[in-house]
């Protein structure tokens, strides 16, 4: 493989960070671990004990599981999105963040289906929902869409790894002989002909064009899940694309928080720059418009059509005594904070629009709880002499640590898949400067770069 000075440069910069696990990725991995295998623990008691071990009841089924997976699963499908866009609108600046978005779709997209699992109970079960599906279900429809969206997003991110294996191939690192063997398999003989070029991105194309639509149906089929029942907050026909357009917003966070601590640890400020974080940003404050609008309109809607359920649903979601507080922080630190920050110039800086998306994907994550919870504690059947954990949902202390076991898997793989690839693409990568453009040689050069 033969590389241009620029990307020459920034495979030098980085290679050391797939070369040596680091002492600081070492100890990273330990605590991630330690919190998985806590959760282990939670889920064992769970199984030995059933669900009576969570806060969930007859009433309220769903807990935090369900906001979980409704979270994760939706980074995936932005992920999915924001990397498609960005390949086939080939701009410049879009390149080097379209790997980490790659690696958004995939861990969300095995992390987040973990916790429906979660809320299943009886495992050895589990695989009836492939040998006797009911096509009349939504849950079928939604198990048929996750895996058919888990299968082109590997395909997605391998394809544009190829060129990238290719470069570690040929490269010499100072890695053990069985990753390099893996990364001559994983290269597929890629040697750069013009052929083989075109190919590649033929298929990389259909990919992003495939990926971005199926994105969009598979998480409108999410929401129908919710939309086609009667139940007050979910019986609406804005769904879909609410939870289309919240599942970018929040990915959108998530991707600005990642490529801020990227930017960090491994010392990429000339690949991760600030202009990267202001065009970021104002996609951030397009969504979060378009979002807002939304939940107004959600808000507006069921409170002046003076439906009974409805009308107790909005009073539970406003009143200080339940949720007014957490509807009060969803909407603030959710929709005009980040609006407010990144209009203003002065704060439009890296560092205070990724602690606003850090503080939005919270609250992003405050509102699925606000979907989920109070509408199943809006009963639509009188309930009179009942416990009061019968109708009000608590989580419990195994649900907090599975939820925490979650977050850790993600970032575990985060910190994996930044070891074995380089987070900033190789191949393809351009100098927005241009400069260094014009020199071609291949990968021998290795240079002292910041250890990880």
């Amino acid at each position: 493989m033969e590389l241009n000075n620029y990307q020459q440069e920034a495979f030098n910069y980085q290679r050391k960070t797939i070369e040596k696990y680091g002492k600081r990725a070492w100890g990273w991995t330990i605590f991630y671990l330690l919190c998985i295998i806590a959760g282990a623990y939670a889920l064992y008691l769970q199984i030995a004990k059933g669900h009576g071990v969570t806060g969930m009841r007859d009433n309220v089924v769903w807990g935090l599981f369900i906001v979980n997976f409704i979270f994760f699963i939706g980074l995936s499908y932005a992920g999915a999105i924001i990397a498609g866009i960005l390949h086939l609108s080939k701009v410049s600046w879009g390149k080097p963040i379209v790997r980490l978005a790659q690696f958004m779709t995939i861990i969300s997209v095995v992390v987040g289906p973990v916790f429906i699992l979660l809320c299943v109970g009886r495992f050895d079960r589990l695989h009836h929902l492939f040998v006797y599906p009911r096509i009349q279900s939504p849950m079928t429809w939604d198990v048929m869409a996750v895996v058919t969206f888990f299968a082109g997003s590997v395909l997605f991110l391998y394809m544009a790894l190829i060129k990238d294996f290719a470069v570690y191939r040929d490269a010499k690192l100072d890695i053990p002989k069985w990753k390099q063997k893996l990364y001559k398999a994983l290269s597929l003989g890629y040697r750069g002909a013009a052929s083989q070029k075109r190919h590649l991105i033929i298929s990389q194309n259909l990919l992003a064009i495939i990926m971005i639509p199926l994105s969009i149906i598979v998480a409108s089929i999410l929401s129908w899940i919710f939309g086609m029942t009667l139940r007050p907050g979910w019986h609406s026909t804005i769904f879909g694309p609410y939870f289309v357009i919240g599942a970018l917003y929040s990915g959108c966070g998530v991707l600005i928080v990642a490529m801020w601590f990227y930017r960090k640890m491994y010392k990429l400020n000339n690949y991760f720059t600030d202009k990267h974080f202001t065009y970021l940003g104002y996609i951030m404050l397009v969504l979060a418009a378009g979002y807002g609008y939304f939940t107004f309109s959600e808000y507006f809607t069921s409170w002046f059509g003076s439906e009974k359920w409805d009308g107790e649903l909005i009073h539970k979601l406003f009143s200080p005594s339940e949720y007014g507080w957490w509807t009060l922080f969803a909407n603030l630190a959710g929709i005009f904070i980040p609006i407010l920050i990144v209009a203003i110039p002065a704060t439009r800086k890296p560092n205070w629009i990724t602690l606003v998306a850090f503080i939005m994907v919270i609250a992003m994550w405050v509102k699925r709880y606000l979907i989920i919870v109070p509408t199943l504690e809006t009963t639509l059947l009188p309930m009179q002499d009942t416990r009061t954990e019968y109708v009000k949902y608590a989580a419990t202390w195994p649900e907090w640590v599975l939820t925490i076991a979650g977050i850790a898997t993600f970032l575990l793989f985060f910190t994996v898949m930044s070891k074995f690839v380089t987070v900033v693409p190789i191949t393809g990568l351009e100098d927005t400067n241009n400069k260094h453009q014009e020199s071609v040689h291949p990968v021998i050069k290795k240079e002292e770069v910041q250890p990880a």
